[in-house]
């Protein structure tokens, strides 16, 4: 499951991805096993915004399908 596959509303958590991912990801808080929620997502696959670190950010749909996620209550940070 990847960050693009959320529904508004819907909360995650950062999993440590098999690629490397660019630094401005990390640089804005998605960091393997930080809380992640979809707060706005536009139309026509436009970009998405996320509530994380008590911060806003925003990203491309093509980015957020390269991070991958779990659900909050499962602990392991590695994807697979």
């Amino acid at each position: 499951m990847y960050l693009s596959d959320l529904k508004i509303g819907q909360k995650a958590i950062v999993l440590q991805a098999s690629i490397s991912l660019p630094v401005k990801l990390y640089e804005m808080g998605c960091m393997p096993g930080e809380e992640i929620e979809l707060n706005y997502a536009a139309p026509f696959s436009g970009p998405m915004c996320f509530l994380v670190q008590g911060t806003l950010i925003s990203m491309r749909k093509e980015l957020a399908q390269l991070v991958p996620i779990t659900e909050p209550n499962v602990k392991s940070l590695t994807n697979g």
